[in-house]
């Protein structure tokens, strides 16, 4: 059986794609998935932040009302704290530096190790309301992940990183990819939806269906 090659385009701080990841990796193997992991950062800076969503407050109580939602629907309701989220002390995150911190990781160590870092910084952000903008939560992940400190942040400064982060937002152009998580099935074009892992599946198989 042929792998079928998925490109997923999320965000660190989106809690829908937290949802979709576990499940995700919870069908690779049967359905023999690749899944290519590109960035979409949804707002890139405080100033963009501020553009989408007003005051510091506005944003952060804003977002955490998706928050609600996605724990409602998530398979790991406890790992979304909303609470901590609320007090930190911090303004709610951008989501450029992580995404900076996943194609590090990739450059490093390929695709494996971006849905590593992904899912290492979306827990720092949503279960330890830690602040994935500060370039140091993105280094303290890939330490934990067994990265050497040095090379790791090299690439993340590196210019060629950054680079990276906007091919990915131009491929999401080029696809017509408006809001995360998206799935798309390269061999078909199909769009996974959203929705329970059962639900994720059912479409794998009919894709299944039509490529064998």
């Amino acid at each position: 059986m042929a792998p079928l090659t998925i490109d997923f385009f999320h965000d660190v701080v989106c809690c829908w794609c937290f949802n979709i990841s576990s499940r995700m990796r919870s069908l690779v193997e049967e359905f023999r998935l690749d899944i290519r992991h590109r960035t979409f950062v949804l707002q890139d800076s405080p100033a963009e932040m501020a553009a989408r969503w007003g005051t510091p407050e506005q944003a952060r109580e804003a977002i955490l009302g998706h928050w609600a939602a996605c724990r409602q629907a998530s398979d790991r309701p406890e790992r979304v704290d909303i609470e901590a989220m609320r007090t930190a002390p911090f303004d709610y995150p951008h989501g450029m530096t992580a995404a900076l911190g996943c194609k590090a990781a990739e450059r490093l160590g390929g695709q494996a190790a971006h849905w590593d870092m992904f899912d290492r910084l979306q827990k720092a952000h949503l279960t330890e309301a830690r602040n994935v903008a500060d370039p140091a939560t993105v280094l303290d992940a890939a330490c934990e992940l067994g990265f050497e400190a040095a090379a790791f942040a090299d690439l993340f400064d590196d210019p060629a990183t950054a680079r990276a982060v906007q091919a990915d937002r131009r491929h999401a152009s080029a696809h017509q990819v408006r809001s995360i998580p998206t799935l798309i099935i390269r061999e078909t074009g199909t769009r996974l939806v959203n929705g329970p892992r059962d639900a994720l599946a059912a479409q794998l198989r009919a894709v299944r269906r039509l490529v064998t």
